[in-house]
């Protein structure tokens, strides 16, 4: 029993699982902005390239 107690209030591995969420939910707001700018600079860059022609 006293195994199963420490094994419910170890907080060791929690610190990690914590990170990891962290990294992932930056990753997707980084993955997000970078697809939003490069679909509107391509947008922006293909307008200039026909009004230049």
């Amino acid at each position: 029993m006293q195994h199963l107690y420490r094994l419910w209030h170890d907080d060791e591995g929690q610190d990690i699982a914590e990170y990891a969420v962290m990294l992932a939910v930056i990753l997707v707001i980084v993955v997000g902005t970078i697809k939003l700018i490069g679909t509107n600079a391509n947008t922006v860059f293909s307008n200039v390239a026909s009004s230049i022609q």
